[in-house]
């Protein structure tokens, strides 16, 4: 028999592949097997589609369960136990009081909750052998397979962690509910009928649980669902500087040079790998990681900090890993990377970046402890935002509707940051192009040419005649050279400039979520504001939503205003650094042609 459910509730499609649910409706599951908390199936009107799984009651047949609970007996005909008489079952549905709404229905497992478990707090528990990947990864193969991100890899990936939320996190505080208390809320979230009380109406939830705002545990925090205790040393502090909310600095600035990449091999040269040597400034100690232990750190960082733009690492490369000019210009893009690493207030001082620095290479012990610790890290998801301190005194409250003028403002910038990088990018790129190729053959043809009318002019035996001769091979010789300082001029200025373009538009790819998440925020304080008129939601219950969107805004602007700053100052530099390079490579050029000029002086 095909396997049927009764929807217990409304439910109205917002995305794609969703399907919207009548109350009492049947339908016709396509599996009983639900995929992190949402099942498939083909509603009463034809549609198929993904629908929450805890919105259902699954139709079993008598024999295959025991009888249910005395207060399933409300269920209209065809539920798990046979329908009583007509007069009590109008008795039971009449006189049911409006509390007991949650009553009809245990909480399902937590596998079925159509709500990411993410948000709530748990630990972060690493896939099952990350640990043994690690213990002979810190000397491991350095093959493209093996590196994290590409096909083979064990390496966890930070991009599942969001769309894999309910395997990887762990209930804390919530799990030790009990069933009493879990009935109350889910009957505050889930709109349940015959609750009309003016507490029971809330803030409804994205149903779409590959939203920015669900998966990094925004909505999970608005909503007052995060508990847990936040050590000192974990805080995250915003202060309101003179442009606006700000990160709080770091009381210990540093920097940290990569150096040096070598080539080494394991497994008697059976496995090769490049290892690049770090030096912070603030334990002069250095330490060798690989690429691959860069990835590792960028995964955990862009999975604790929902809010923080994590700079991009360089691409990888299939092929030519050991080649010299692309470990040099990785070199330079883990430069970049680490100068934005350090200048962060936040990131800079983040407990698993500190480890990535300081873990001497030869302590394998202690490197697999840190790392375990970090990927353990309970202040994720909805903990995070657990962590951030923001500014209590008077008058310092944000103006919402000014902070959303703000974060729109600031999308549009993005934007149109992005369009000009790439147009900037191009550009640059078609120009070096053209000076080692086309220019420099262009001026060695004017040198070619200039060498045979030298040569034509020797034939001439004429004494008096040697000094031009010799003036306009030198002139040749001068074209030769400057072709020569076309093709090398792009290394010294443009490469730089497309370098710090190819950052920032990873920064660029990493604000929509933030500002996801933001928006998200503001979302449920105006449809708090919205029960409140309509007298469906306890004022005091409102102003907790829009608290903790304040936290969420006080974050996203201090974000905005510290890429600002670094924008400013690294566009002021490398902008110094290429008009600088252009000057010197023009004072060459002009160099030749005066020396060439000054053999026709004795003429």
């Amino acid at each position: 028999m095909a396997l049927r459910a009764r929807a217990l509730y409304d439910f109205r499609s917002e995305n794609p592949g969703e399907i919207s649910l009548r109350e009492h409706e049947v339908l016709s599951l396509c599996s009983e097997q639900d995929i992190e908390g949402w099942l498939e199936g083909v509603n009463s009107r034809g549609d198929r589609g993904l629908f929450p799984a805890s919105y259902v009651q699954v139709i079993r047949a008598p024999a295959a369960e025991p009888p249910p609970p005395a207060r399933y007996a409300n269920l209209p005909a065809g539920s798990i136990e046979p329908l009583p008489p007509p007069a009590a079952f109008k008795l039971a549905t009449q006189q049911a009081p409006p509390a007991a709404a949650p009553e009809p229905f245990s909480l399902p497992p937590a596998a079925r909750y159509p709500l990411p478990l993410a948000p709530y707090g748990g630990s972060y528990e690493p896939s099952q052998g990350s640990d043994d990947d690690w213990d002979d990864d810190w000397d491991e193969s350095s093959t493209v397979a093996d590196e994290p991100g590409i096909l083979g890899s064990t390496y966890p990936n930070y991009k599942a962690a969001g769309s894999q939320a309910s395997g990887r996190y762990c209930l804390s505080t919530g799990s030790e509910l009990s069933l009493s208390s879990r009935s109350d809320h889910l009957a505050g979230h889930l709109h349940l009928p015959g609750s009309s009380t003016k507490s029971s109406a809330t803030v409804s939830r994205n149903l779409n649980r590959f939203s920015t705002f669900v998966k990094s545990g925004g909505e999970a925090f608005v909503l007052g669902e995060a508990s847990g205790f936040v050590k000192d040393g974990d805080k995250l502090c915003v202060v309101l500087g003179p442009w606006g909310p700000e990160w709080q600095e770091n009381p210990y600035p540093f920097q940290c040079s990569i150096e040096d990449p070598t080539k080494q091999t394991k497994f008697k040269g059976m496995k090769s790998y490049i290892a690049y040597k770090l030096v912070p400034s603030h334990t002069r100690q250095q330490v060798h990681r690989r690429y691959k232990h860069f990835d590792w750190l960028y995964g955990r960082l862009a999975e604790k900090f929902p809010v923080i733009s994590v700079p991009h690492l360089p691409e990888k490369q299939a092929t030519g890993r050991f080649e010299e000019d692309f470990i040099s210009k990785r070199r330079k893009g883990l430069a970049w990377w680490m100068d934005h690493m350090c200048s962060h207030p936040v990131l800079a001082q983040c407990d698993a970046f500190q480890h990535f620095l300081t873990c001497p290479s030869t302590d394998e012990k202690a490197w697999k402890q840190g790392k375990r610790k970090a990927e353990k890290d309970e202040m994720v998801g909805a903990n995070f935002f657990l962590t951030i301190s923001v500014p209590t005194s008077t008058g310092a409250d944000l103006d919402l509707q000014e902070v959303e003028s703000q974060v729109d403002g600031f999308k549009a910038f993005t934007k149109k940051m992005d369009e000009s990088a790439l147009q900037l990018n191009h550009t640059a790129n078609e120009f070096a192009r053209k000076q080692v190729t086309g220019f420099k053959k262009e001026y060695q043809k004017v040198g070619h040419s200039f060498k045979c009318l030298s040569q034509a002019f020797e034939l001439d035996q004429q004494a008096f005649s040697a000094g031009l001769n010799q003036a306009i091979a030198f002139t040749a010789e001068a074209y030769y050279a400057i072709g020569d300082l076309f093709e090398d001029q792009p290394r010294q200025d443009l490469d730089a400039v497309m370098d710090l373009l190819v950052l920032y538009q990873g920064h660029l790819a990493n604000f929509p979520d933030i500002i996801h998440v933001q928006k998200g925020a503001l979302t449920k304080v105006k449809e708090s504001k919205r029960h409140v008129e309509e007298g469906k939601m306890e004022l005091q219950k409102a102003e907790g939503i829009q608290e903790r969107c304040n936290i969420i805004s006080f974050a996203t602007l201090a974000e905005i205003n510290h890429f600002h700053k670094i924008r400013v100052r690294d566009f002021k530099s490398q902008m110094q650094h290429f008009l600088q390079q252009q000057i010197l490579f023009f004072q060459k050029v002009t160099q030749k042609l005066e020396e060439a000029l000054h053999k026709y002086d004795s003429v």
